[in-house]
């Protein structure tokens, strides 16, 4: 059996290694986000033809000046919906001229409105309350399962460790790369959060079935059930890795950034399961017992 919490406190130095860079991101420069919080153009175009999607993306950003969230083919008939920042119309025109020159005879608009950015507040307060009422949920339910609050808590600690991890590395990936905060984002936040708990609580369950079933030292059953569900836990995330990695590779622009979202998220889990939640439910079992030793040496 490996003594995979002998390492703790390298893994504890590890998330707060990640944790710090998230914060430094944040701090120094912020999520770029879609026109989903920040209002913009939203169009739809015949084209009539299959086109170069990045082309068309670069010509639009370099000679209109404009930022372009996303590119979207819907169905076959070569019809394509535009996500752009806000356009005056001079730009509009510019617009038109590149899809003209692209799709020649069979340019057809279809639609051209102006998105407000008044849905972006109410996402994100919608968002916080989805947070805010399923971890409190969750620690309810956790710690009635395991009839303590400190399986909960440890497991809801691990959950928001994930959350800041994924919103967090949005910022360097912003900068860097140009990757926007939106809908599919938010959506791929969610996910994480709902996979963070149920891989924990496959470890937690193990911790108290050998509890029940043979007893002995917090420590060694916690390393017993680690080395138990850890091949389990690598096989399930690496389907799913396998599978998202695909999707970045060759599902194209429009989901790249919500396949990467998921792919930090799953990583994320499967690490803060075994070497996030659980040392920390050792450490407060260790201090509980502590103050218990204390209480009767007196």
């Amino acid at each position: 059996m490996i003594n995979w919490l002998k390492y703790k406190y390298i893994y504890f130095s590890i998330s707060i290694l990640a944790l710090s860079l998230g914060l430094f991101g944040i701090l120094k420069w912020g999520l770029r986000l879609s026109i989903d919080f920040t209002g913009g153009v939203m169009a739809e175009y015949v084209l009539g033809k299959d086109v170069s999607i990045e082309d068309i993306k670069s010509k639009i950003e370099n000679e209109v000046k404009a930022n372009v969230s996303s590119i979207s083919k819907v169905g076959d008939g070569g019809s394509y919906i535009f996500r752009i920042s806000s356009l005056n119309d001079n730009q509009k025109e510019k617009l038109k001229d590149i899809l003209k020159e692209a799709a020649g005879d069979n340019f057809k608009e279809l639609r051209f409105e102006n998105v407000g950015p008044s849905v972006g507040p109410e996402l994100v307060k919608k968002t916080v309350y989805a947070i805010v009422i399923s971890s409190f949920f969750i620690l309810l339910m956790v710690a009635r399962q395991f009839s303590s609050f400190k399986f909960g808590i440890s497991a809801i600690l691990a959950m928001f460790h994930d959350s800041f991890i994924l919103i967090s590395s949005f910022s360097w990936f912003g900068h860097f790369f140009g990757a926007e905060v939106d809908f599919l984002f938010v959506t791929a936040l969610l996910t994480t959060l709902s996979f963070s708990v149920h891989d924990t609580i496959v470890v937690y369950d193990r911790i108290r079935e050998l509890q029940r079933k043979e007893g002995g030292e917090f420590v060694s059953l916690a390393n017993r059930a680690l080395s138990e569900t850890m091949v389990r836990s690598l096989n399930n995330s690496f389907t799913i890795i396998f599978m998202l990695v695909a999707m970045i590779l060759l599902g194209g622009s429009t989901i790249k950034w919500f396949a990467v979202a998921l792919l930090l998220g799953t990583i994320a889990g499967t690490y803060s399961s075994p070497f996030v939640a659980v040392p920390l439910l050792v450490v407060w079992n260790n201090w509980e017992e502590k103050i218990r030793l204390r209480k009767l040496s007196r």
